[in-house]
């Protein structure tokens, strides 16, 4: 937990103060990706870092496109000295090339960070994807009814979260059906 541990002080250090409430949010992604540790193995303090970092990028100190999975990317490679799957993942958690192709960035988001590997990646979609902005556990369906409100119909978050409703819902299923192999269904 030696990566995860050193991802929680920097998104406290970036998130806790300026916005409490993306923090909370930020916790529970965390608290999310730790369950996971049954069925990835080696590489769960990574997700478990990724969780932590992966909303940094709202941080006031951060922003400069606007879009908060590239800002945090850009300061985990340039800034942090992150590990380049880290930056990966922040970059492109829950979808996000739906959301940098509304913005105008998605040529500029593939170009500096290619994807991650499908299962990590996914599983850091569930973390996200089931954690409400309180940090409080949520399912799929609540949680993305959750964005539309808070942003509007019309808003580009939710136009972009409208495009990427069948990449989120088959992570989370991905996810969800590997759990329940792994350590049944109650997970």
């Amino acid at each position: 937990m030696e990566q995860a541990a050193w991802a929680r002080d920097l998104a406290e250090q970036l998130l806790a103060k300026p916005l409490p409430r993306r923090w909370a949010h930020t916790k529970g992604v965390a608290a999310r990706a730790v369950l996971l540790a049954p069925i990835l193995g080696d590489e769960a303090d990574a997700l478990t870092a990724a969780a932590y970092l992966h909303d940094i990028g709202y941080s006031p100190e951060l922003v400069d496109t606007g879009f908060h999975p590239l800002d945090g990317a850009r300061y985990l490679r340039d800034v942090a000295g992150a590990d380049e799957r880290l930056c990966r993942l922040v970059a492109h958690h829950s979808c996000a090339v739906n959301e940098a192709a509304e913005r105008g960035l998605l040529d500029v988001l593939n170009a500096e960070f290619t994807q991650e590997r499908p299962e990590l990646a996914d599983a850091l979609t569930y973390c996200d994807m089931t954690t409400g902005p309180d940090g409080r556990h949520l399912d799929v369906t609540e949680r993305l009814a959750e964005i539309h409100a808070r942003y509007g119909s019309e808003h580009l978050v939710s136009r972009s979260i409208t495009a990427a409703t069948p990449c989120i819902l088959a992570a989370v299923t991905s996810v969800t059906s590997t759990l329940a192999q792994r350590i049944g269904p109650s997970a």
